[in-house]
């Protein structure tokens, strides 16, 4: 991840009246914000917090006629919207645009969320915000992968099973009998374990007790990986908010870019001192210095 410097932006915004504006509407988004800057400034990427305190990213591209034509944007969600834009837009529309389009995407959230966290599911290092899909282990021998509507996340979902063609079989005769039990305003698991007509596993022990499994911030699988980043993205949480009452984990990059990317940040050597992006109590995360 870039260093964001604000004063390299500062000098840039002499040069033109194009970085000019980037500048001025960056600050009204708020520096805090940035955790991404291309070198031309035409790339930016922007940290923004859900409803429900989790972390996404949105990258945003200019062209060179910015800003009569719209910016494009990239996001991990499960599909885009189309930003409204006219000549008098700023980059923070689309910020608050964007804040709309999580807004949306709360419910199909939570759902995912409650699966990861009651359900034992298959391979749930990395879930990304994305995926509206889901593996999990139902039986000894036997999988059910489920596809959820982000649009009508609480409707019956899409599935396909794996397993023994026994097993398989059996399972799909019990979906098609009693797939009318699915009621809209019960909980996901609940339903799944209606139709099934089984009992369901929950998380496995690493899944409950690993602080490991997710980080905080999280940015970092979402930006391109230089040799840092690509060290450190793949590997467990490293350090922790020390408040009981918000024991966020993060990854020390993840921590470390973030408080650099704040001006009330203060470094002493290679240990960074800052507050918590989460309950802003003090936090410290020890960096590599590179030469």
């Amino acid at each position: 991840m870039e260093y964001v410097d604000q004063n390299r932006c500062r000098e840039l915004a002499k040069s033109s009246s194009f970085y000019r504006r980037i500048y001025s509407e960056v600050e009204e988004i708020g520096w805090e914000h940035l955790v991404r800057l291309g070198e031309d400034l035409r790339l930016l990427s922007f940290h923004v917090m859900d409803k429900k305190g989790r972390v996404h990213i949105v990258q945003i591209t200019l062209d060179g006629t910015y800003p009569n034509q719209p910016p494009s944007i990239s996001a991990d969600v499960p599909y885009l919207f189309n930003v409204e834009w006219s000549i008098n837009s700023r980059l923070k529309n689309v910020i608050q645009q964007f804040q709309q389009h999580m807004d949306k995407l709360q419910e199909f959230w939570n759902i995912m969320d409650d699966i990861d966290h009651s359900l034992l599911v298959s391979d749930l290092r990395y879930p990304q915000r994305a995926s509206s899909h889901r593996q999990l282990n139902i039986s000894n021998d036997c999988h059910i992968m489920l596809c959820i509507d982000a649009n009508d996340p609480t409707s019956l979902p899409d599935c396909r099973f794996l397993g023994s063609d026994s097993e398989v079989e059996r399972l799909r005769a019990m979906w098609r009998r009693n797939c009318k039990r699915w009621m809209k305003d019960k909980p996901f698991s609940e339903n799944l374990a209606n139709v099934l007509d089984i009992q369901l596993h929950g998380p496995s022990i690493v899944q409950k007790t690993d602080p490991q499994t997710e980080c905080g911030i999280c940015y970092a699988q979402y930006l391109p990986i230089d040799d840092e980043l690509g060290a450190k993205s793949g590997s467990g949480t490293d350090c922790t908010c020390e408040n009981n009452s918000c024991s966020r984990a993060f990854h020390s990059v993840c921590l470390g870019d973030w408080l650099r990317s704040i001006t009330t940040t203060r470094q002493s050597f290679d240990v960074l001192f800052g507050n918590c992006p989460y309950c802003s109590d003090p936090i410290a995360v020890k960096i590599n210095t590179r030469k």
